[in-house]
């Protein structure tokens, strides 16, 4: 099946084509992304609260995790962007062009933030008398009436099997893409978990939302906030995380509801409601969480906690309510197998990256690097365990996590299993790049350095060839190799000592950056060859490649990251040279 993206639609025409999800298909999260183009303003945003959190950031971990209501200031009326006024109006014309007595209401998250004065660019439209679709046609129909450019539509069905009830209609409206969707009420019936849906009240809308935070409406046609459960607002004001309905029963109706309340409670630092927290650790809802849900869609809310500004706290909270393996699924039959209370490590190791991350500052790892740097410190007690798949192949179980417990990115993998590699080299090189005195030890080291040099050329060759495997990632992949040396901090209880060690550990990655940036190596992963294959092949007067070219290159680049200033001359004349030596010994 070939799919389409609104932005390449015939725009002089009401183009409209829609998605069938269902599990035989693409998954809700899936298709979601596909009609929903990347929002860099939102992207920079969250990023940007990241490195924020970072630099402020000053109380981590179990011990310190707040327990008491944060005072949240929460503004008496929404103030519209001009982006925003002009979206509004321009529905508006649509509903007395067509005489409609539709009511429009903004929905959800852009509400909340917007009483909080945080920007959001995420527009939801609910709508009281007709299906998203519908209304997007008669926005198109007024536009060409207009002599206006007309928009592509995109429509994503509903999925109940993944508790994706909602079918959704999008276009672009002054270059912003909105969201529209018809108000809903839920019946279950005693024998399914499958709701009937029909068209509901705004109050009905309201009370089957996940959260009181999210209940609340923004009243397009009246300009007013609308609180229909009559506690938005209130814990708004409090800091509170409640749902609507009792949560029990509102997290078996959609399991997702219980990861989207934790990642609220971490972003905006809110309690999350006892009654809540007693029915997030509950078997059933733990059970649905691992059977009802799509991976993809627990992938996704998963890495929005990790890339948001509290993710240690979301991880927490995770561990607390006994919800780690049910996110973090395992194999069958992983061995090593996790040991028991290994989810408290995971979490634990994290607290501790977060911290060290906390006290070196946010400029030197960044964006990207953080996000992969928190996975790799919450998943490395696992970085040995592995399982054999159908075919014999043992696979790290890490990877395993990154596609199949939440179907993420398989370079996220790669990345992460990369820097648990590199963590555990540094942890040999680390003494070599601070202390002359450690350098004796290479002098038997006939494996990784190849070529005869000076034992201070052979630190920067074992150094640089590290680097040049990790690439970017070689500042994040020192803090993990930190939390193992000199010693596992795993095994440091006390949170005094912890607070000493990581200290310590901050001003021992100050030296290591600073050696291997005085030695030149920053970027060494662009160095370029001096001398190619097929001046190797001359060289050596053979007409075909193979091993010994191999073997000649992984040389040649060595001497270049022991000789940084050498030309390319130098280099072909070591190069005979050493050539010379060997075919008499030979």
């Amino acid at each position: 099946m070939k799919l389409l993206n609104p932005r390449f639609l015939n725009s002089s025409s009401a183009a409209l084509f829609s998605l069938s999800l269902n599990r035989f298909k693409f998954p809700p999260l899936f298709a979601h992304s596909l009609l929903r183009r990347p929002n860099p303003q939102l992207q920079q945003l969250r990023l940007s609260q990241f490195r924020v959190t970072l630099s402020s950031s000053r109380s981590a971990g179990a011990a310190t995790m707040c327990t008491s209501p944060p005072s949240v200031h929460v503004k008496d009326r929404i103030d519209l962007t001009p982006k925003e006024r002009e979206i509004f109006d321009r529905l508006l014309q649509v509903l007395r062009h067509f005489k409609l007595q539709t009511q429009l209401r903004v929905a959800g998250g852009w509400v909340r933030d917007k009483l909080l004065g945080k920007d959001c660019y995420d527009i939801d439209i609910a709508l009281d008398d007709m299906l998203g679709r519908e209304f997007c046609e008669k926005v198109n129909e007024y536009l060409s009436s207009e002599g206006v450019e007309t928009h592509g539509i995109g429509v994503i069905q509903c999925n109940p099997d993944q508790s994706k009830h909602l079918e959704t209609a999008r276009m672009r409206l002054f270059d912003v893409w909105i969201d529209f969707v018809n108000l809903r009420a839920e019946d279950y019936s005693e024998n399914s978990r499958i709701p009937t849906m029909r068209f509901g009240s705004a109050k009905e809308d309201a009370y089957r939302r996940d959260l009181t935070i999210n209940s609340l409406f923004y009243n397009i046609n009246t300009s007013s906030v609308e609180d229909f459960t009559e506690k938005g607002i209130e814990h708004l004001k409090s800091g509170k995380i409640v749902t609507p309905l009792p949560p029990k029963q509102t997290f078996l109706d959609d399991p997702l509801r219980v990861l989207r309340a934790i990642r609220f409670g971490a972003r905006f630092g809110f309690l999350l409601d006892e009654e809540l927290k007693k029915a997030a650790a509950d078997d059933d809802v733990i059970a649905a969480i691992a059977d009802k849900i799509s991976r993809e869609r627990v992938g996704h809310e998963i890495d929005l906690m990790m890339s948001g500004n509290e993710p240690l706290k979301a991880m927490l909270h995770i561990s607390e309510l006994q919800l780690f393996w049910a996110v973090f699924s395992l194999p069958l039959k992983a061995e090593p197998p996790a040991p028991e209370g290994c989810e408290r490590l995971c979490v634990d190791y994290m607290d501790s990256a977060w911290r060290l991350l906390q006290l070196i500052g946010p400029s030197s790892i960044i964006d990207n690097q953080l996000r992969l740097c928190l996975y790799a410190a919450l998943l490395l007690p696992l970085r040995k365990a592995v399982y054999e798949e159908k075919k014999g192949k043992k696979i790290p179980v890490v990877s395993y996590i990154f596609r199949s417990s939440l179907k993420l990115k398989a370079s996220d993998a790669e990345t992460v299993l990369s820097m648990h590699l590199a963590a555990e080299n540094f942890l040999s090189l680390i003494p070599l790049i601070i202390s002359d005195e450690n350098l004796q030890t290479l002098e038997g080291d006939k494996k990784s350095v190849t070529i005869n040099v000076p034992l201070p050329s052979k630190r920067r060759i074992l150094t640089g060839l590290l680097l040049r495997e990790i690439k970017e990632f070689w500042r994040p992949s020192l803090v993990l190799s930190l939390l193992l040396h000199p010693q596992d901090i795993g095994l440091i209880e006390n949170s005094s000592n912890k607070d000493a060690e990581l200290n310590d550990r901050r001003a021992l990655y100050s030296r290591v950056e600073n050696a291997i940036l005085d030695m030149g190596l920053d970027k060494v992963w662009e160095l370029k060859p001096l001398v190619d294959g097929k001046r190797i092949m001359d060289i050596l007067q053979i007409k075909s490649g193979g091993p010994i070219i191999k073997e000649w290159q992984q040389k040649l680049l060595q001497w270049q990251l022991a000789h940084p200033s050498g030309s390319t001359e130098e280099c072909v004349d070591w190069m005979k040279e050493a050539q010379s030596k060997r075919a008499r010994t030979e």
